[in-house]
């Protein structure tokens, strides 16, 4: 399949930048097209997805290095428009999605172990470098996986939170079939550990927030959850089972405070997957993880073979996108997509910067 003849190749295209670490600081401006190296493609983006960190730092509370101005957007699709001379296995045409660590150092020991998401020194789209919230963005060959066509470039801009949560949940966590799983914060990626630990065998899956989630709530239902909360979980929590606590709690939440929660509503020998950020110091003890020898296990971005499995994932239906995706706009919505993810009004918003 050739580029499509309807998407011209422009010199000037419009992009969405984040310019300076103030609050609000992003906006719309004419780019030039971006050169590529012998090792890259120039990927013309069909679909991004908007993204919680896209929000913190259009908010001005990112807690990582910026660099800034840069243009923001690290989940994403399209076709490739052009490839490097050193490029193998893609082409011209090919429909493919991108990981988001576009600089990593290949030769660390990190990166040989094929844990190139740990690598100190990785930049990603979207801070580190230029992201795809615009027309063409510039992309690393070994960042690509090809999508088949029966797999729309919506659902396939979300491929990446999908391996956030299939990371943590089904790499790092240690869910059995027939645990009782607690998600704190029904944020998209709180949401979508969910679908993962339903899948991975939760028998009873709860899902806390707070009133202004009502919207994200209903949607946990329709993704599964056995149970849905805006208030202190700690009394459904102790009426469960033996009420000794759950089995796992998934702290999705971008606040360190849930973290307390977790430690209360985890029973003894259980385990807290922690995937959310939370940049304020803590100002509790963190005593009952040792009371109760409970593991506590981070988990941080993905790699390749994560990438390959979730792919066939969405492709086959295991994993329904379709009542995450609250709206498709194009680049100039950008300001209404953001409004309405931050508000809770949508749970994922996906733009497609070339119509």
């Amino acid at each position: 399949m050739g580029f499509p003849d309807s998407f011209p190749m422009r010199t000037a295209m419009p992009a969405l930048v984040n310019f300076a670490a103030a609050p609000h600081s992003v906006e719309l401006r004419e780019l030039a097209r971006p050169e590529i190296g012998p090792r890259d493609v120039l990927l013309q983006v069909q679909a991004v997805s908007v993204c919680g960190s896209d929000l913190h730092q259009w908010l001005g509370g990112a807690s990582w290095k910026v660099n800034y101005p840069v243009v923001l957007g690290h989940e994403f699709g399209g076709f490739i428009a052009q490839t490097g001379s050193e490029v193998k296995g893609f082409a011209e045409g090919d429909r493919v999605v991108s990981e988001t660590a576009a600089v990593i150092d290949e030769q660390s020991p990190l990166s040989r172990q094929g844990l190139y998401n740990l690598d100190p020194n990785r930049l990603g789209f979207g801070y580190g470098v230029d992201g795809a919230m615009t027309q063409y963005v510039k992309v690393p060959a070994r960042c690509l996986h090809h999508i088949p066509a029966s797999l729309s470039f919506e659902k396939a801009a979300l491929t990446e939170p999908c391996c956030v949560a299939y990371n943590a949940v089904c790499m790092n966590g240690r869910i059995q079939v027939g645990d009782t799983v607690l998600v704190l914060g029904p944020g998209p990626i709180g949401l979508l550990c969910a679908v993962m630990a339903k899948l991975a065998g939760a028998r009873h899956l709860i899902v806390a927030g707070r009133p202004a989630d009502a919207k994200r709530l209903a949607v946990a239902r329709q993704l599964g959850a056995d149970t849905v909360l805006t208030e202190d979980p700690m009394p459904t929590v102790r009426a469960l089972g033996n009420g000794l606590g759950v089995d796992v709690v998934i702290d999705a939440a971008g606040v360190s405070a849930t973290l307390q929660t977790a430690m209360q509503a985890v029973r003894p020998g259980g385990q807290i997957l922690k995937v959310g950020w939370g940049p304020q110091p803590l100002n509790f003890s963190l005593d009952p993880l040792v009371q109760k020898a409970v593991q506590l296990h981070g988990s941080f971005s993905h790699n390749w073979p994560v990438w390959e499995r979730v792919i066939a994932m969405i492709a086959c239906g295991q994993i329904n996108l379709d009542p995450v995706i609250s709206r498709v706009g194009g680049l100039n919505d950008w300001h209404d997509c953001f409004e309405k993810m931050h508000t809770g009004d949508y749970v994922k918003a996906v733009l497609k910067p070339n119509g």
